[in-house]
């Protein structure tokens, strides 16, 4: 760009300086050319028989001078038009780059703004991950949980046959004869296969008479009596549990909410630049737990350690120099090391088979606990589930009963309440609306009669309430008339 405008300067000077050259080589060739006729009038003169090849060369020598500056001329006007293009071109170069400078700057501006909502964003979203509720889980969903799990290992063990918990029907009157008879119908057959044992034992029993079914029956009988009470016992205390474990879990959900709520007004009020703490991934060790034995080497550079602190090694030089020394040493060096270390080891498994009994007696004891608890949770879920089964109940009955009195306080010849005003014109319009807009839904039909009915002014509602109050009045007498024809008959 810079080039192109120093050249088109330079190509200006020049030019400036060309036509001045060009008007003095002008007046110079007028003078020239008077003293050029001037000389040849008289070469003229004294020389009349000049042929005619040398006028031509005197006339061409005449005319050249002439003719070369005009040609000069257009040459710099020619150029002069094409270095004004070329500027302009060059101009429209510098706005075009001058623009997509311009564009590219907004739109790192605009990159850098949207970076910076999306760095708020994500602070936002870490301090929410930090949150951790201290809301425990509740306890009968904990119990309910682990007897799930019981359950899963039990059907695992017993692969695709009857997990243990689960009970069994009991066994009909045919099956339980057959228990009994089958022993007897193998020992009179005892080659026979199932199918024979089995299609046997079936014509038997239809030879038998009713007295002799009748212990099986009765046996039968009672036995589903007992499974069925059993099982409606079990399917009670289930569908009380899930109550008491929904009515928890309503508790804990509220109480979660609560600190989250706490939670995030916190994290909102605290700075942007605040770091969360770190994460303690380490588990909590038992106090009670014996601690691990030392070996030789360690029990060496125990004894070694002071020593050396005193004279200012650090970690590093203390583990290097107690290696090489401990490397150095010969067994007999190592000896007492070793039998302290093996003594140490020796009471730590003692402790530790202390420290297992101890855990297993502490298991033992929290298991029975949960038991007590699951005892407790069951009771507390069935004087729920009565609670819920009275109200329930108590809902029923008053049901029935406001049902039954309004059919027996229903007389088909009583005369009927009238409609208000506001029924009447909603009765009017609906007729009206299902005409203009077929197809539309209750809801939407009933929000556009309200609309409509607020709209009215005062006479056109005072007019529905004339229609209203006829009707009333109307009814007012046929009640009268219906009342006193009533209470002369009772």
């Amino acid at each position: 760009m810079a080039t192109v405008a120093a050249g088109s300067k330079r190509g200006g000077g020049r030019g400036r300086k060309a036509l001045v050259a060009v008007l003095d080589n002008e007046a110079n060739i007028s003078a020239g050319k008077a003293d050029a006729v001037h000389s040849s009038a008289q070469k003229a003169k004294r020389a009349p028989s000049r042929s005619s090849k040398a006028k031509a060369a005197a006339a061409a020598a005449e005319a050249s001078p002439v003719a070369a500056p005009a040609d000069e001329m257009a040459e710099l006007q020619g150029m002069l038009e094409r270095l004004r293009l070329e500027k302009e071109k060059a101009e429209e170069m510098v706005r075009e780059r001058d623009e997509v400078i311009r564009k590219k700057e907004e739109e790192i501006e605009t990159r850098e703004k949207e970076q910076e909502r999306l760095q708020a964003e994500l602070r936002k979203v870490q301090r929410a991950k930090e949150f951790k509720p201290t809301v425990s889980i509740p306890l009968v969903k904990s119990l309910l949980e682990k007897d799930q799990e019981g359950d899963d290992k039990g059907k695992k063990k017993k692969g695709k046959g009857k997990a243990g918990n689960e009970r069994k029907k009991p066994c009909p009157a045919y099956v339980l004869w057959c228990k009994d008879q089958w022993n007897e119908i193998k020992k009179e057959n005892p080659e026979a296969d199932f199918k024979e044992v089995s299609n046997a034992l079936g014509a038997k029993w239809k030879a038998l008479g009713a007295e002799e079914k009748k212990p099986y029956e009765e046996r039968y009988r009672q036995d589903k009596e007992a499974y069925l009470q059993v099982v409606g016992q079990e399917k009670r205390e289930a569908e009380a549990m899930k109550l008491l474990e929904e009515e928890q879990m309503r508790w804990t959900a509220k109480e979660l909410l609560e600190q989250y709520l706490k939670f995030r007004q916190e994290a909102e009020e605290g700075g942007d630049g605040k770091k969360g703490k770190r994460k303690n991934n380490k588990k909590d060790k038992d106090p009670a737990k014996p601690k691990g034995p030392m070996s030789a080497y360690f029990l060496f550079m125990q004894e070694r350690r002071a020593a050396l602190v005193a004279e200012k090694k650090n970690v590093t030089e203390i583990g290097k120099i107690t290696g090489e020394e401990w490397k150095g040493m010969t067994e007999a060096q190592k000896a007492p090391y070793e039998k302290v270390a093996k003594k140490q080891k020796e009471e730590y498994l003692k402790q530790m088979e202390v420290y297992k009994q101890k855990k297993t007696e502490e298991a033992a004891t929290l298991e029975k606990e949960e038991e007590e608890q699951k005892k407790i949770l069951k009771q507390e879920a069935l004087q729920l589930l009565k609670k819920k089964e009275k109200t329930d109940n108590i809902i029923k009955k008053t049901k029935e009963q406001r049902q039954k009195k309004k059919q027996e306080n229903t007389d088909p010849n009583r005369p009927k309440k009238p409609a208000s005003s506001f029924i009447l014109f909603s009765k009017e319009v609906r007729k009206q609306l299902h005409v203009e807009r077929p197809g539309t839904n209750n809801t939407t039909m009933n929000a556009l009669i309200s609309v409509k009915w607020k709209e009215l002014s005062g006479e056109e509602k005072q007019m529905w309430n004339d229609k209203a109050a006829e009707s009333m009045a109307a009814y007012k007498k046929e009640l009268d008339e219906y009342t006193k024809a009533h209470s002369s008959s009772a």
